[in-house]
């Protein structure tokens, strides 16, 4: 499932390609893609309809585009929000192109030039037009709460937002028990970071992933914090990481971080920073993992 750096390729995409243009009308084409909207795939049409989509926005792995009356100054209440599943895609191409196989909603502009396209072939991803809410979550004290889709309100801010605060979630960890990859895990406690990149979190920080979060000391939750950081920022200057054909940015390009992946999937492997061969394990009916010198397993694990 694509993760907060595959999320920000799109949104950067979308950014340059949907930012100011009025849409002039949606076609559905399979209702389970508009699931999530209760109103209906007509009602989603429809509230899209002669609105104009503003700069998009991404909390975690959640993205929307804000919606304003095109006649209208007015801050926008609404937006299109977008959440990609497994194999969801937003694509931007010529508006006479062939259809694609799994093409789920099309969003055509009132200039006539490009269109906008979710394409799903698993159909786990969706689409809704929503409210914008103050987002209570992740900010700093004394912060104004940014306005976000309404439910997206619950998820915390993600570690490459501004409004991030480490102190916060140093204490928050703390205060858990658990281990620390699930803490990674929970959206929330921090948003955007999923299996690949917890993975790659820990291998930097040289914590194993069932380590206790209430045995962690500052330094070494900041560390777990840059770990992540980092690998997020360095995926998104290659375009992300891409096992299969499914995640894509809006041209349709695949990532390649997966070349640079220093912990998952590489079972066996050894590790770059000591030799040791890569340790897989279970973990929550996926894999993890960890180089058995460099991240040993606590003696009071939790898993």
């Amino acid at each position: 499932m694509p993760e907060l750096p595959e999320v920000e390729v799109v949104r950067r995409g979308l950014e340059r390609w949907t930012t100011g243009r009025t849409v002039a009308s949606a076609e559905v084409l399979h209702p389970r893609a508009v699931r999530r909207h209760a109103a209906g795939p007509a009602d989603f049409a429809g509230r899209l309809a002669g609105r104009t989509m503003l700069a998009p926005r991404r909390r975690g792995k959640y993205m929307w585009l804000p919606l304003r009356d095109a006649s209208s100054e007015a801050a926008p209440g609404e937006a299109l929000l977008a959440h990609l599943g497994m194999s969801g895609q937003l694509l931007i191409g010529d508006p006479g192109r062939e259809r694609e196989k799994h093409l789920r909603v099309r969003v055509a502009f009132a200039d006539g030039g490009r269109d906008l396209r979710f394409v799903d072939q698993r159909t786990f991803g969706h689409l809704m037009v929503c409210d914008l809410v103050p987002g209570a979550f992740g900010g700093r004290e004394g912060d104004a709460p940014a306005l976000v889709p309404e439910p997206v309100a619950h998820i915390a801010a993600d570690p490459l937002e501004d409004a991030f605060d480490a102190e916060a979630f140093f204490r928050a960890l703390r205060r858990r028990r658990t281990g620390i990859k699930r803490a990674l895990l929970d959206q929330s406690l921090i948003s955007g970071v999923g299996n690949i990149y917890a993975d790659e979190a820990l291998w930097r920080a040289r914590l194993h992933w069932a380590r206790p979060t209430e045995t962690l000391t500052r330094a070494e939750a900041a560390r777990a914090l840059e770990g992540a950081r980092e690998v997020m920022g360095a995926a998104l200057a290659v375009g992300g990481t891409s096992f299969d054909s499914h995640y894509v940015d809006v041209n349709g390009d695949s990532g390649y971080f997966e070349r640079s992946l220093d912990a998952y999937g590489r079972r066996d492997e050894p590790c770059r920073r000591c030799g040791t061969p890569i340790r897989r394990d279970v973990f929550m009916n996926r894999s993890s993992y960890s180089c058995p010198t460099c991240q040993p397993r606590p003696r009071r694990a939790r898993y």
